[in-house]
């Protein structure tokens, strides 16, 4: 059957993700590849977040507009605070009230939108002034679908989570009706979770962060309420997987949930790992001294000798982690690894709280570098075998395009049934934590020698590089965002 001309068009999204910069990569990563296909994008967040975005790719520059809208004051929360980066973790709630209160000025931008006019013609609109055909949005949108409601713009739920998660949070139905509510009640699988994944499931430890996100916080709703609420208005269901790595959970998703469920594929940055993979050590004219010296540190180290240690741009690092990581990362250098941290400075301190003397006492085998360190650039050195994370979803996705092993340290959100996920896929480790979450260095030193030294480590590196060729397909991955524009295409 012969398309429409409305169906041939190209489409207008909205795309908004909440403000931490976990989700806005991925956001912008599924915007480029929009935009790839001929779409135009309206991308919203608050102006120092899209001041920080990577530069967008030339070529799509014109399809994708970046639309700022300023965050009104709260108390309490710091002056020019605009993303969970900017904040302690106990003062995101406010920056979810700080997020909330942009509904009255994204629901004047999107009647002006929906005007269908371009303001400076009068002319029905192409483009970005064309009325926008779908709005894509996070899990903390729970009060945006009302608004595009009155405008008859469908809305879709990208959840930037790993498939897993999404399972295990389950409906609010699945569970009302199987009630839970102390962290022992997550420990568990749910009753909906199909036994072959009886791993998805969190730690005693891990537990408790989302027992306690399901309740009020200082915003009036709970992490999990705004989960539930914004899929049930939504029409659709994106989520960040793909059959190849999460296999059953997918379409269970759309048996859970009761509506359609589309995979986006992995999103992995392909073109700053080509890059990364192109450059020659420290050779290259955008690093500053600091990159340079680092590449050059890594330019003399045997090939896949080198642990990369990173923990992402909010992971909640106490002192008391720190120096346990600093201690096991001292016994593993001890039995002939190297690594290279990139520490991160916590809020409103000068230095991180490294030990006494950490830095000298693994002078040559290891470095530490504090603030920003070009992670990609890093994965890609030959130089590098393993990979020390959170187990983030967009950490795990770059350091996968590489093959590289984990050593995985979940700390909080969803991370820990992701670092299951991993483990049974046999690409990396766990590092144990104690039954109270204490992190012990011996365990530290212990998980790092079976990945980087020990025979066990070489099942890991292959599985890993099988993991690598998954990604590498490129044209599979791209067919998941087919598949996705052409729903957007027929359902607009």
């Amino acid at each position: 059957m012969a398309e429409t001309k409305q169906e041939s068009s190209p489409l207008h999204l909205v795309v908004f993700p909440w403000l931490a910069f976990g989700h806005i990569i991925p956001f912008l990563e599924l915007s480029e590849h929009l935009a790839k296909r001929g779409h135009f994008v309206t991308f919203v967040s608050a102006p120092r977040n899209l001041a920080k975005l990577r530069p967008i790719l030339p070529e799509l520059k014109p399809r994708i507009r970046l639309l700022p809208l300023s965050l009104p004051a709260v108390d309490g929360l710091p002056a020019g605070a605009e993303s969970t980066a900017d904040v302690q973790p106990e003062k995101v709630e406010l920056l979810k009230i700080a997020f909330d209160r942009l509904a009255a000025p994204f629901a004047a931008f999107l009647a002006s939108a929906c005007s269908g006019e371009d303001a400076t013609t009068g002319e029905e609109g192409h483009g970005h002034a064309k009325k926008p055909d779908w709005i894509v949005l996070d899990f903390a949108h729970h009060w945006l679908p009302a608004i595009a409601e009155e405008h008859e713009v469908p809305c879709a739920v990208f959840f930037i989570f790993p498939a897993a998660c999404v399972a295990f949070i389950g409906p609010k139905e699945l569970n009302d009706a199987h009630p839970r509510s102390s962290p022992a009640d997550f420990a568990v699988p749910p009753p909906w979770i199909p036994s072959s994944h009886s791993c998805i499931a969190f730690r005693c430890h891990e537990a408790e962060w989302i027992a306690g996100a399901l309740q009020p916080n200082a915003s009036g709703i709970s992490d999990i309420g705004r989960i539930w609420e914004t899929a049930k208005l939504c029409h659709l269901i994106m989520c960040r997987c793909s059959h190849e790595v999460n296999g059953p959970l997918v379409p269970l998703l759309a048996e859970l949930y009761r509506k359609p469920v589309l995979p986006s594929g992995l999103l992995s940055p392909y073109a700053a790992a080509a890059r990364a993979s192109s450059a020659t050590g420290a050779g290259d004219d955008d690093d500053d001294e600091e990159a340079a010296s680092l590449m050059r540190w890594l330019d003399a180290q045997p090939e896949r000798s080198v642990l990369y240690v990173e923990f992402g741009s909010e992971a909640p690092l106490t002192p008391e982690h720190v120096a346990a990581l600093a201690h096991g990362l001292e016994l593993a250098v001890a039995g002939g690894v190297r690594f290279v941290w990139a520490l991160r400075k916590p809020i409103g301190e000068e230095t991180p709280p490294l030990p006494d003397g950490f830095e000298g006492r693994v002078a040559g085998q290891g470095v530490v570098r504090v603030g920003w360190v070009p992670q990609v650039r890093v994965l890609a050195h030959a130089a590098v075998g393993g990979f020390m994370t959170h187990a983030g979803m967009s950490s795990l996705m770059e350091s996968f395009l590489f093959g590289h092993p984990l050593v995985m340290l979940p700390l909080f959100a969803d991370q820990g049934l992701t670092a299951r996920l991993m483990v049974e896929l046999r690409v990396g480790m766990e590092v144990p934590w104690s039954g109270g979450g204490e992190l012990a260095g011996e365990d530290v030193a212990r998980t790092v020698r079976r990945v980087m030294v020990e025979e066990e480590g070489k099942v890991f590196a292959r599985n890993a590089k099988e993991l690598q060729e998954v990604l590498w397909d490129t044209a599979k991955q791209e067919r998941y965002i087919d598949e996705l524009v052409e729903y957007l295409r027929r359902r607009r």
